[in-house]
């Protein structure tokens, strides 16, 4: 999935890869905005979206203060952010947007089972619950989906996600070689 490829493109070309997920499910229990993300995940639900770009950005803005992350010479490979049209349109105070990697597979019962092994293999609890789970793809459909349509077509780059991960990561390095090198 996106994770997959996120971080063979990162290590492939020296760009920085955020994962929204690990951004938010790494936030302690016990702080504010982790009490609020808990609350929402655990219903399989989505943080609202200002809170989730202000979560964000502060996060970037402590890889730059700590020299994890260097805007001026990587790409960021966002993963999982923007989720809604809103989060798009916020996020262009704070980043150009390059071109959107959309990995594409038709089958809901597949990536179901896809998403299940890697709750088990990762431990991740929030990807366990087949309801939770179903429940995502819903929101996916009715809320990130239309996020495409929000960017020009020639931003938005299609591969076929019901492939290997090598096969999908050659086919992106292929396509995507000029920008990313």
């Amino acid at each position: 999935g996106k994770g997959t490829q996120g971080k063979f493109l990162s290590s492939a070309g020296n760009h920085y890869h955020l994962s929204s997920g690990d951004v938010f499910r790494g936030l302690s229990p016990e702080s504010p905005a982790g009490k609020l993300y808990h609350k929402y995940a655990g219903k399989g639900q989505l943080l609202p979206d200002d809170v989730t770009i202000e979560i964000w950005h502060h996060y970037v803005m402590g890889l730059i203060a700590t020299n994890k992350y260097f805007p001026n010479e990587q790409l960021l490979l966002l993963d999982g952010i923007p989720r809604t049209v809103k989060q798009a349109e916020i996020l262009e105070r704070y980043i150009e947007v390059k071109k959107i990697i959309l990995l594409e597979i038709h089958n809901k019962d597949i990536l179901v089972q896809r998403l299940k092994r890697r709750a088990l293999i990762e431990k991740r609890h929030d990807d366990n619950d087949e309801g939770i789970l179903r429940k995502r793809m819903e929101i996916y459909e009715k809320e990130t989906f239309p996020v495409l349509a929000y960017y020009p077509d020639t931003l938005i780059a299609r591969f076929n996600a019901d492939q290997r991960p090598l096969e999908v990561l050659r086919d992106i390095l292929i396509s995507l070689s000029d920008l990313l090198s």
